[in-house]
């Protein structure tokens, strides 16, 4: 018998050695293979199955595969392959010379996002296989108007992926991930180079931009004059208030590389006649005089501390009669699910602000004086909660 030490670097174990002991069978014959009753026990064991260990639930799969998902599909975009195939369906080999990328792996990530839709297969098998793009891949080009490709492009780009992977010390330490991970507060940080923010502006429209119809075909502006959008951003929401209301004037308050870009928008959408833009910032003031002022998809990113300044400022400019519209998620009680959920999880990974149920809209509100009048679902996600100064309280 030999004792053999294995290294400790696999494990510290003792191997031991030694002549196996041989059966006192003799080799079955012709006759005794086809006896059953000698088959018996080894086609028992032939036929028994041996436990598997239980598979991870299929939804955590799901959620951790649609990581991967979203990287490939952001990489498919910044690779220039959306774009090669917007021009016509081309096969895997011919994209990779084109792109001069590794055709194998490209046919690999090609093929995930086939199985979501985002392409489809026109024939041809292996790297001669062709793919053309859907409606859906389709949305991902440059300068589409659902501004799908800001969106990947900003959620998948370095700095939140960097703020993502932040998110443990951000918990620890109740820092945002930028905080933690960029050094400087979200919305500096996109303050500091003018392409991130203008890429960040046309990424809101593609989070937000479905909303602005719904809340336009929900909401009955009748009783206003004019409107006053309060961090409107480019300004698609009051463009779509005025598009449904021939009788509204509107004002875009946005700080003043974003009414700037909101300016332009407006020229584009030929309403200079009925809407204006005004360079200032929430914190400081709104103009005032208005009938209806709108706060739409702002209060999810600040804290409740933060809300409560906001939500000041604009009710110090409202006039009597006038009427505050928050436009936002308003999440169920419990946990019953919501889209809004989603975008909770994007608000805390990169700033102190979170979404909402009604009654947490109401104590905000009331810490700023005001009270809710109604709350008016659409057709999309959010809900415009009108309200309304409170005279026991302001």
């Amino acid at each position: 018998m030999t004792v053999d030490h294995e290294p400790a670097g696999r494990g510290g174990r003792s191997w031991i050695t030694e002549p196996a002991p041989v059966a006192d069978h003799p080799a079955p014959t012709g006759d005794a293979v086809g006896d059953p009753d000698r088959l018996g026990p080894l086609r028992s064991c032939l036929t028994e199955r041996v436990p598997a260990d239980p598979p991870a639930p299929n939804p955590v799969l799901a959620m951790i595969h649609s990581a991967f998902l979203a990287r490939t599909v952001a990489t498919l975009v910044e690779l220039g392959v959306v774009e090669e195939l917007a021009g016509r369906p081309r096969s895997i080999a011919e994209l990779g010379r084109i792109l001069g990328v590794a055709a194998e792996p490209l046919q690999q990530l090609v093929r995930g996002t086939a199985a979501a839709g985002l392409v489809r297969s026109a024939g041809g098998t292996g790297l001669d296989e062709v793919f053309a793009l859907t409606e859906t891949g389709e949305t991902l080009r440059e300068g589409h108007p659902s501004a799908t490709r800001d969106l990947v492009l900003m959620l998948q780009g370095a700095d939140v992926l960097d703020c993502l992977r932040a998110l443990p010390e951000r918990v620890r330490r109740g820092e945002t991930g930028p905080e933690v991970a960029l050094g400087r507060s979200w919305f500096e940080h996109v303050r500091t180079e003018p392409e991130l923010a203008a890429r960040f502006d046309r990424m809101m429209v593609a989070l937000h931009g479905g909303e602005h119809e719904a809340v336009a075909a929900a909401y009955d502006m009748d009783w206003a004059w004019n409107v006053v959008d309060v961090g409107g951003g480019l300004g698609g929401l009051t463009l779509a208030l005025l598009a449904a209301n021939d009788h509204l004037t509107g004002t875009v308050l946005d700080l003043p590389d974003v009414a700037a870009r909101a300016q332009r928008t407006i020229v584009r959408a030929g309403y200079t006649h009925r809407c204006s833009t005004v360079a200032g910032d929430f914190f400081d003031g709104v103009p005032h005089g208005a009938d209806a002022y709108v706060l739409a998809s702002v209060l999810h990113a600040w804290s409740d501390a933060d809300c409560v300044r906001i939500l000041r400022s604009v009710a110090d400019g409202l006039t009597p009669g006038a009427r505050l519209l928050v436009v936002e998620n308003v999440l169920p009680a419990g946990d019953a699910p919501h889209p809004g959920r989603a975008l909770d999880l994007l608000m805390a990974a990169l700033t102190h602000g979170h979404e909402r149920t009604a009654e947490e809209f109401r104590l905000l509100l009331a810490a700023a004086g005001l009270r809710i009048r109604s709350v008016v679902p659409t057709a999309s996600a959010v809900s415009v909660i009108e309200a309304e100064r409170d005279p026991l309280l302001g």
